[in-house]
């Protein structure tokens, strides 16, 4: 009668160890998996090659920046804002720049 008893035990023990075994091994390949993933990721993010950069605005040209400056300061001189001596003022610094 003493062997019944130990079959039974037996038996619990080797299904319950190879459960256990089954889950370590499940849990090393998704930790693999894992690990694999993100040397993937990191050797992808090495490959990527740089934004290009924006080109640059055109500029706009020199004179017609100046003619409309100077339209400006003398729009505010007829409207009464600068006086004679500001405008000439005004107008000598951005012919002079």
């Amino acid at each position: 009668m003493g062997m019944r008893r130990r079959r039974p035990l037996a038996r619990a023990a080797m299904v319950g160890g190879a459960g256990y075994m089954a889950g370590r091994a499940g849990q090393r390949h998704r930790q693999a998996e894992e690990d694999q993933d993100a040397q993937i990721a990191d050797l992808q993010a090495q490959q990527a090659p740089p934004p290009a950069p924006a080109p640059p605005a055109p500029a706009a040209p020199a004179g017609d920046d100046m003619v409309t400056q100077l339209k400006k300061l003398g729009d505010l001189k007829a409207s009464g804002v600068l006086t004679d001596e500001e405008f000439n003022a005004a107008k000598a610094k951005l012919i002079g720049s």
